[in-house]
């Protein structure tokens, strides 16, 4: 397997640029993936720059509804005639951060292509997506200041509109997961992957005895963990202080798996 990073807050190459978002590029041995599109349609030209045609993409993943991950939604319609992009049945519900409207292009909602998901849904023998919304939770980080509007009633977002992709392939469990609203160490204790690529959603939190105690939470896991986006440089930094198997991600940036 092979995981390419198409856009994320920062790059790994003089000619690929960075934006705050997410999108990755995924080639399995039967399927070529694109899990999000970022927060522009920069993920086009640096997939371009990398040598990867969209046109191939057979199988789109959008993990939840924010616009860093699903801005390029739209033009990635356009570029692929293919492909079903498989998004939770509560991403295109309102969010917000503070008065700041960060959900996706409602415009879309209709387009024949969007498969909407709920629960657990499998999209063949390795592909599965889980939304994990009934799952006991050992810890609650709250909603990091970000709200979302149920029934015209403004309330902190619970993620529900979150989904994760699991991969197995080659006798492993890989996972992906976008921002990891629902607590990185939850979403660990759940699936107990292999190998876990996604953003921890730490970026606002201090470099104290709280982010240590995480760290040696996740590193108690045999999982080996890349990450990027929204974990923060400065915090994955220190994390990998007390982790031995976590590495970061930039645009630009390949894994082999």
């Amino acid at each position: 397997m092979q995981i390419t990073a198409l856009t994320e807050n920062t790059s790994s190459c003089e000619n690929i640029r960075c934006e705050h978002g997410l999108s990755l590029y995924i080639r399995t041995n039967q399927h070529n993936i694109l899990f999000d599109m970022g927060q522009t349609n920069l993920f086009e030209e640096n997939a371009e720059k990398l040598g990867l045609d969209l046109s191939d993409i057979d199988i789109a993943v959008l993990s939840h509804g924010h616009y860093d991950h699903g801005g390029g939604l739209e033009r990635f319609l356009q570029l692929n005639s293919k492909s079903k992009v498989y998004l939770n049945k509560h991403a295109f519900e309102p969010h917000y951060n503070g008065n700041k409207y960060i959900g996706l292009d409602i415009s879309l909602k209709d387009n024949d292509r969007l498969v909407f998901t709920d629960g657990i849904f499998a999209i063949d023998e390795n592909l599965t997506l889980y939304s994990c919304n009934d799952s006991p939770k050992t810890y609650d980080l709250g909603s990091f200041g970000l709200d979302m509007i149920r029934n015209n009633e403004r309330m902190p977002d619970d993620f529900r509109h979150e989904h994760y992709l699991l991969i197995r392939e080659n006798g492993k469990k890989i996972l992906i997961s976008g921002c990891s609203h629902k607590g990185i160490m939850n979403i660990a204790e759940w699936f107990k992957p292999d190998i876990l690529v996604g953003g921890f959603h730490f970026s606002k939190l201090p470099l104290d005895s709280t982010l240590k105690s995480y760290a040696e939470t996740l590193n108690e896991y045999p999982t080996d963990f890349y990450t990027c986006h929204c974990t923060g440089i400065q915090q994955y930094e220190f994390m990998k202080t007390y982790m031995k198997r976590l590495n970061y991600i930039s645009a630009g940036s390949v894994v082999f798996i």
